[in-house]
């Protein structure tokens, strides 16, 4: 069979001999990322850097991740949030991706730009991605640069570039295309195998893109088979192939697909219900963003914001930000692509799969505002597990870079073509009618003033790119190599300054010098020394950084402050339950309590100042920076215990009351299950030998045996052993975990074990256990 690349249209010609696709790879990847550069150069610089998720979010947990690494330490568990997280599970933790592996690998503390830096290499990578697939199908190369300029920075890849997950997974996707294509076109087993790592890569990202993504790859695959003129033996031929390449795939995400799944549930959000995931839709007023990117102030401050939803807009129930839905792909390719429309060009053989898969991912984006994402919501496995459709605007993007490039291949292959008068009467139409559509909306919710500049700018620049189209079909035959340039270059300046010039995406590096790990901060540098100086053989002290602002909760992570809240969407939910945990407490009123913590004066809180219930003073306040208060719970509990006695509890019905036994917590642990008899115990002690990520020793001494209390929080994968003798871990005081310890001196030891442990879940799962074991007692236990 012919190679891929040589398969073109029937419009694949040009007035030479040399076929269009027949190019040069590194010239046009050379000039992309020239023009990249130029896109990107003011985080290049580092006049500005990646803001929000990129900071408040991923930056942290990619720092913990490197940290780690340097100080000998396996990733897997994070102490530093929510009191304890099993971070391998968590599909934001980075640690399944290569390219911030590797900067973990190479620098034990990344800072802010070289993470940036990491962000934009991998839509550098993805656009290149795009140029070599555009070669392999045997179209121009003046096509695969505006494809890849679109792809790189077009709509979500530029506007959302702070939610880093999905732009890795975008980015991954030209690659599994360009690999299943090749794989099927050539029999090829190396390609089926690179096609398989190429997918896991893209699977591991675990979010809504990463899904959407490989549903677009399984349907592509599909349509390669069925479009060939005998897909029975096409599909004989590509099965090796294609199993080789599910065999790697599978080998590589197995585990922590497994991991993550256990993760949601048994996380406060196991499932999106409809009405949920219909809340994070595309409100169809945001369809005007494909002309006008700033048309309702996405790129100012929240409260100049005056789309959907916001509160200029009535009637209204998303819960979208207001960068979620910009479609903007540049002008000259909107063009390109509503002619290759009206022209039928895009409904071609060739490309007609790209086409659908645009008017699909549209009805997807576009949620509850369609009956189309209901359908879909029920049937496609692994969309009730996210609650925002509109996420699919990246696709979005990346397939309108595909159309407009392969138009633009169109008009370089086939140079005598002119556009039809009716269909450029018809796009000054729809123009004219978005106008009035934007117009009529700025009339009815009082906006009208802001309008003009946004429309001026959109009427300049379709201007200018139409008269360019003109001017470049006049020019094609005899400057074909000019008029590609400049079609690249306008494309690369507009997506650069409609796109790159906003707050969603580029902020002064100076607002998140807290997050350095050499911060000068006096609040961090004044908790980092507080906590070091007060530990001690039994204490460990937690802190909470509430109400200090949008990137403050996960900094715990960035400095090891083992912290009790944090930002995640995704936390344990027991102990959402248990202390009233939220996604994110950056602001006073985002500190929520719970039944069982209904203030800071609980048992909850002993160990672990927003709280009105508090009388004033009941919390010190040692200390007062340019940007905090810091308060002190002078009654914590230490983090380990020694009790003599256990008592039964129905954890359930504390967690739903919070009613809490009259107990004293340093001689009494409360176990989810019968405690054994009371016996009168002497007391005994409990000291940190060691206390690392996944690892921790205990020493503990008693004449009679007793409980060794961690108060760390129990999850299914920690494991301990008694001086090397496996030992089970008693679930304690609702969240904690205890160890019954028989007389004498004794090394317990935790530690955390995913892997073994999720399949142990898994099993359990699936074959649950008819009776619970029988608890060993402390008195009965031999040395």
């Amino acid at each position: 069979m012919p190679s891929n690349r040589l398969r073109t249209s029937e419009w694949a010609t040009t007035t030479t001999s040399k076929p269009v696709g027949d190019w040069a790879l590194s010239p046009i990847v050379a000039a992309f990322v020239l023009l990249f550069v130029g896109m990107t150069w003011k985080w290049i610089s580092g006049a500005a850097t990646i803001p929000w998720d990129a900071k408040a979010h991923f930056q942290p947990q990619i720092q913990f991740l490197a940290q780690s690494l340097a100080r000998g330490q396996w990733p897997w568990w994070n102490p530093y949030v929510f009191a304890g997280q099993p971070q391998i599970a968590d599909p934001q933790s980075m640690i399944f991706s290569p390219p911030f592996l590797l900067l973990a690998f190479t620098n034990a503390d990344p800072s802010a730009w070289e993470i940036d830096m990491t962000v934009l290499a991998a839509m550098t990578a993805g656009g290149i991605g795009i140029i070599v697939y555009f070669r392999d199908r045997g179209w121009h190369w003046a096509g695969a640069l505006i494809a890849a300029l679109v792809f790189s920075f077009g709509a979500a890849m530029a506007w959302r570039m702070q939610h880093i997950g999905q732009v890795l997974s975008l980015a991954y996707l030209p690659w599994t295309l360009l690999f299943v294509d090749r794989a099927i076109s050539r029999a090829s087993i190396v390609n089926g195998a690179l096609a398989g790592l190429a997918a896991a890569l893209l699977i591991l990202g675990r979010d809504q893109v990463a899904l959407l993504g490989i549903y677009l790859v399984a349907a592509y695959a599909v349509w390669l088979l069925a479009r060939e003129d005998a897909p029975v033996r096409a599909l004989r031929r590509a099965i090796l192939p294609l199993a080789v390449g599910a065999i790697v795939g599978a080998a590589l995400i197995v585990m922590p697909i497994l991991m993550t799944a256990l993760l949601a549930a048994d996380s406060n959000r196991p499932e999106i219900d409809y009405a949920g995931a219909g809340g994070g839709s595309l409100h169809p007023a945001l369809l005007l963003t494909l002309l006008a990117p700033d048309i309702f102030g996405a790129s100012g401050r929240m409260g100049q914001y005056w789309g959907p939803p916001s509160p200029a807009w009535p009637y209204v129930e998303l819960y979208i930000a207001q960068n979620v839905g910009e479609l903007y792909v540049g002008a000259l390719p909107l063009l390109l692509v509503a002619m290759g429309v009206l022209g039928r060009q895009l409904w071609d053989r060739e490309i007609r799969f790209f086409t659908f898969a645009l008017i699909v991912m549209l009805l997807y984006a576009l949620g509850s505002y369609t009956p189309a994402f209901r359908a879909i919501y029920e049937i496609a496995p692994g969309v009730s597990l996210y609650r925002r459709p509109a996420d699919a605007v990246f696709l979005i993007g990346a397939l309108l870079g595909v159309l407009a490039g392969y138009m633009t291949h169109r008009m370089f292959a086939a140079p005598w073509v002119k556009a039809s008068r009716t269909h450029v009467a018809i796009i000054l139409a729809l123009c004219a009618i978005a106008a009035a559509t934007t117009i009529g909306l700025g009339v009815w919710l009082n906006r009208v003033p802001r309008l003009l500049w946004p429309l001026a700018l959109a009427a300049g620049t379709f201007t200018i790119a139409a008269a360019l189209i003109v001017w470049g079909r006049s020019r094609l035959v005899v400057q074909p190599t000019l008029v590609a340039l400049t079609f690249a270059t306008l494309t690369a300046a507009d997506l650069a300054y409609n796109n790159g010039n906003n707050g969603s995406s580029a902020l002064p590096p100076a607002n998140y010098e807290v997050l350095e790990p050499a911060s000068r901060n006096p609040t961090i540098t004044w908790l980092k020394a507080r906590v070091a100086e007060s530990r001690s053989a039994t204490r460990r002290d937690r802190v909470e950084l509430a109400g200090l602002g949008f990137h403050w909760p996960n900094a715990s992570m960035t400095h090891r402050l083992e912290n009790t809240l944090g930002y995640n969407p995704v936390r344990l939910d027991d102990y959402t339950r248990a202390t009233g945990a939220q996604d994110h407490v950056g602001l006073p009123d985002q500190r929520k309590f719970s039944a069982l913590m209904p203030s800071y004066r609980s048992p909850l809180a002993d160990i672990h100042v927003i709280d009105k219930r508090l009388a004033t003073g009941a919390l010190p306040l040692v200390r007062q920076t340019d940007g905090a208060w810091i308060y002190e719970n002078t009654s914590a509990l230490p983090r380990v215990l020694f009790a003599t006695r256990a008592a039964p509890a129905d954890f359930e019905e504390l967690l739903a009351d919070g009613n809490w036994p009259d107990i004293d917590f340093h001689t009494t642990v409360l176990l989810d299950e019968t405690a054994p008899a009371s016996t009168s115990r002497r007391p005994g002690t409990v000291a940190i030998a060691s206390y690392a990520n996944t690892r921790i020793a205990l020493d503990a001494n008693s004449p009679d045996g007793g409980f060794v209390v961690l108060n760390d929080i129990w999850h299914p994968w920690w494991v301990a052993d008694i001086d090397g003798v496996p030992a089970p871990i008693l679930r304690a005081n609702v969240l904690f975990r205890a160890v019954a310890v028989p007389p004498g001196a004794h090394r317990v030891t935790f530690v955390f074990r995913p892997f073994g442990g999720a399949v142990r879940e898994l099993l359990d799962k699936l074959w649950p256990s008819t009776g619970k074991s029988p608890r060993p007692e402390p008195g009965r236990l031999s040395k």
